[in-house]
């Protein structure tokens, strides 16, 4: 039998059809309880007007991977995980090609989580890193009048 906390969940993130993640093109090439990794090929969609990457893709990425990775964890008791707080420094400008990330958990707790993640270029190079602090709501809580968790798939 296999190990629960080696489980990919990457298909399952890939598959969803809207969101932030699928909106900028950020793929999940790894999703576990213990490490989630993505990439993101730069397009004109993620330049500000000084031609390079913005702030605010270096930002969502790292929410993204580390919410995903939070979330994976709360699932397995049945609850999720919603971001409270991004703190992302942005450490090297970028102008094109692929940006490649990977978060991790720091601490995982019943109530809070802690994640933390980097951003490089395909030159392996350090671009942005950050933390992520997110809190695990139990089973049908609500976050904006609604049920929080990932939306089933639009039918089509």
């Amino acid at each position: 039998m296999s190990d629960p906390k080696a489980q990919n969940f990457a298909e399952m993130i890939n598959a969803a059809d809207d969101g932030w993640v699928k909106a900028m093109g950020l793929v999940v090439t790894h999703a576990t309880r213990d490490e989630v990794h993505g990439e993101l090929t730069i397009g004109p969609e993620h330049l500000q007007a000084y031609g390079i990457v913005h702030g605010g893709v270096h930002a969502g990425v790292l929410e993204s991977l580390c919410s995903i990775g939070a979330a994976i964890n709360a699932m397995a008791d049945g609850k999720t995980a919603v971001g409270l707080e991004n703190s992302t420094s942005f450490l090297r400008a970028v102008r094109g090609g692929k940006l490649l990330a990977k978060a991790w958990p720091l601490m995982q707790g019943r109530r809070t989580a802690v994640w933390e993640g980097e951003v490089r270029d395909e030159q392996a190079r350090l671009v942005a890193s950050g933390k992520v602090r997110l809190m695990i709501l139990d089973a049908g809580a609500e976050v904006a009048g609604e049920k929080a968790g990932m939306r089933p798939p639009k039918e089509g």
